[in-house]
């Protein structure tokens, strides 16, 4: 779990290395947008207010509830915070507009890696922490996991868990199962014996990975967002870019906040 800031930014200088660019991502084909909340504990904090992706932004992530479950998929309904989640894929120059948008706005997200993308992209996961935002694991090459065998999907999250240590000096707090809304018995077991004791799922889908536009996403999301939502969203797609200012605004309007995923559950 996480170093102390001082050992998180001594790896993160070290692995400041380019990559080259890397198509989008298209995936997690789920039948709708809006889904039942899971009950979680907890409440949230706020980072200090919009700043650049600089290594003084990096903070450690609040301690999580002792009750908090294996699988959390929404916040407390009684606090005004959001979580946008991502899907950590595609070219880094959508990435990167998308944390620069977030972070102009004093908002925060989480991030799930997928392991091949910090291969090709690994300057991204200090680009990540240091904009003050979550990163996390979404196994190596975002198969379809609920359908591996036990050591397989194992070796899928390790594998991303690997590259996420050696970028970071930490596996991330949240594993979220590629191609799947939930951990299945199977990769549950195997995410806990990989270290994670929490599979992040999500109760919002902005169908962003769809393309339908920006139009079609800023509605998406702002109809069906309520205080502790869960939002999934994509790196890699141009209208998630292009919504993302009307969403930011939307949330902003409703009197919501946009945290990271640790920040909304304590």
């Amino acid at each position: 779990m996480p170093l102390d800031r001082r050992s998180v930014l001594r790896r993160l200088a070290g692995a400041a290395v380019l990559g080259a660019a890397v198509s989008g991502c298209g995936d997690d084909s789920h039948p709708s947008a809006a889904r039942t909340p899971a009950a979680v504990p907890g409440g949230t904090t706020t980072p200090t207010g919009p700043s650049g992706p600089t290594a003084g932004a990096i903070a450690e992530p609040p301690p999580l509830p002792a009750g908090l479950p294996f699988h959390v998929a929404s916040g407390p309904a009684d606090r005004p915070g959001v979580a946008l989640t991502f899907h950590g894929q595609g070219s880094a120059e959508s990435a990167d507009s998308l944390l620069g948008l977030l972070e102009a706005a004093g908002a925060r997200g989480t991030v799930l890696a997928v392991g091949s993308w910090l291969d090709e992209q690994p300057r991204m996961a200090g680009r990540v922490l240091a904009g003050g935002h979550e990163l996390g694991n979404h196994t190596m090459n975002h198969g379809d996991i609920s359908a591996m065998s036990a050591e397989r999907a194992y070796a899928e999250i390790t594998d991303c868990a690997d590259r996420l240590r050696r970028l970071t000096g930490s596996i991330g707090r949240w594993f979220r199962p590629s191609r799947a809304e939930d951990c299945t018995p199977v990769v549950t077991a195997q995410a806990r014996r990989a270290g994670y004791a929490h599979c992040l799922g999500y109760n919002l889908d902005s169908l962003d990975f769809t393309d339908p536009g920006p139009t079609a996403v800023t509605r998406t999301v702002l109809d069906g967002v309520r205080p502790g939502s869960v939002v999934s969203l994509h790196f890699g797609h141009p209208g998630t870019v292009a919504a993302m200012p009307a969403i930011l605004d939307g949330l902003r309007t409703r009197g919501l906040r946009a945290v990271t995923m640790s920040e909304l559950v304590t």
